[in-house]
């Protein structure tokens, strides 16, 4: 068998306290190549002369640039195409599936168009079941509004955390983002990804435990990752499972 059709090789190293795992393919190239997706999975393309050993001193070498692809890519939301308020859709609700249920008005009822949740149901009352962009358009606002109270409930709970540092309960702010779960700006607000509201409580509590970390280390340096580490122990299995639930949950 020639190194061409060699199977990919699984290979791991240590940098630092980081364990880096990826996957060798030998081509008929020149150069090393290396890629990481969004999968956080890290691909070397290695030139068929190329031994083991060379190639993780490559990799050792662009490791510092590999985790922090993988970290842009575990704290980018996957994107979603536009969900459609069909009868028995599936929608997403602080890690729980609920089915859509689209109920009709009474012409005499007297109460307004509203959302309840119902064990595993989600009910939506409008006057005209068949207007599902009206539909949406409820049940965005009843997203916006159920993340407008747990979000600030999970701030208020986690910020104790950081009653030793110099810090002021920040300003939140939330909107959709296409690339970021959270940011935290130079005047000190904290802005949540709409989206986090599909995802539980303790993948939440993960992310504005990370942008509250912003407000003592200001960008991703071994500082920063060494006040994450002690407000939050278990961080690096809360952002694996915010990526590996997110994009399960993609195509919904």
């Amino acid at each position: 068998m020639t190194r061409q059709n060699t199977p990919s090789r699984n290979e791991q190293l240590q940098y630092g306290d980081q364990l880096i795992s990826y996957s060798v393919t030998y081509a008929k190239r020149k150069t090393l190549g290396i890629t990481v997706r969004a999968d956080l999975s890290v691909n070397v393309r290695a030139p068929l002369e190329s031994d083991l050993a060379s190639v993780a001193e490559i990799v050792l070498k662009h490791a510092p640039w590999i985790l922090r692809q993988q970290q842009n890519f575990a704290e980018r939301p996957p994107k979603q195409p536009p969900r459609r308020a069909e009868a028995e859709a599936i929608y997403r609700y602080l890690g729980r599936d609920l089915r859509l249920k689209v109920m009709k008005l009474a012409d005499n009822q007297p109460l307004p168009e509203q959302i309840k949740v119902d064990k595993d149901i989600l009910r939506v009352w409008v006057k005209d079941p068949q207007d599902k962009k009206r539909v949406e358009s409820l049940i965005e606002k009843w997203y916006r509004q159920q993340a407008e109270i747990v979000f600030l409930r999970r701030l208020l709970t986690q910020f104790p955390r950081f009653k030793q540092y110099p810090i002021h309960l920040p300003e939140l702010a939330i909107r959709r983002m296409k690339a970021r779960w959270g940011s935290c700006g130079t005047n000190g607000k904290i802005t949540l990804n709409l989206k986090l509201i599909h995802e539980d409580e303790a993948l939440i509590d993960y992310v504005i435990i990370h942008e509250l970390c912003h407000l003592i280390e200001h960008n991703h340096s071994k500082h920063f990752y060494a006040l994450l580490d002690r407000i939050l122990p278990d961080w690096r299995a809360r952002r694996q499972r915010l990526n590996e639930t997110a994009a399960n949950h993609e195509t919904e």
